[in-house]
């Protein structure tokens, strides 16, 4: 994983088509989701998605597990490590804020 972030000024050249993961929440909508960034920590790589259809909803964060050939996204439910990612996802964006 990358932490490059896709889209049509990143050169580069590689097809952007949007990879897009169906989700049921809690309530058992589905919601089509989009990775938007990917980064890693503590040797474990994650991945901030948002919802396809309602950009303006909070951002979801995944850890990416590899399981033979393919990759797997995985709630986090340590709160430990909730808050970890959570707090380096922060730094990030904060980072690139001022960039």
């Amino acid at each position: 994983m990358t932490e490059h972030r896709h889209d049509e000024h990143c050169g580069c050249g590689e097809e952007h088509e949007d990879d897009v993961f169906v989700l049921t929440d809690e309530d058992g909508n589905e919601h089509e989701m989009v990775i938007v960034y990917t980064f890693e920590t503590q040797g474990k790589a994650y991945a901030v998605m948002l919802d396809r259809n309602d950009p303006e909803a909070d951002s979801v964060i995944f850890r990416i597990e590899e399981e033979g050939d393919e990759s797997l996204l995985v709630n986090i439910e340590d709160d430990d490590e909730w808050a970890h990612v959570a707090a380096v996802y922060e730094q990030i964006v904060e980072a690139e804020s001022k960039a």
